[in-house]
């Protein structure tokens, strides 16, 4: 399923089950959950650049009883939007919109 997700986010579909990811401010950083043998796993990617879909963290949720993300995961995810951006204007050109 997360696969799927990911080839409908590139032909610009947003996936049904696709949701902004807090603390980014708007739609710019999704996550979609998929749950698999009793334990729920997380993408996180990015559509904020045109042409692009970076996917900037994919893991195991561990805690059962919260759904904040832990702050480990959203560092993590908050430095590879970072890189992306990077990224995007060295390779591409372009600014972010």
């Amino acid at each position: 399923m997360l696969g799927r997700a990911l080839l409908d986010t590139q032909f610009g579909d947003r996936p049904a089950d696709a949701r902004p990811l807090r603390g980014f401010g708007g739609a710019s950083v999704l996550e979609i959950t998929e749950d698999f043998r009793r334990d729920t796993y997380r993408l996180v990617y990015t559509v904020s650049f045109p042409g692009a879909v970076y996917v900037l963290h994919a893991f195991k949720k561990k805690s059962k009883r919260a759904a904040k993300t832990p702050r480990r995961e959203m560092d993590l995810v908050r430095d590879r939007y970072r890189a992306a951006e990077r990224h995007f204007r060295e390779h591409e050109g372009g600014d972010r919109p």
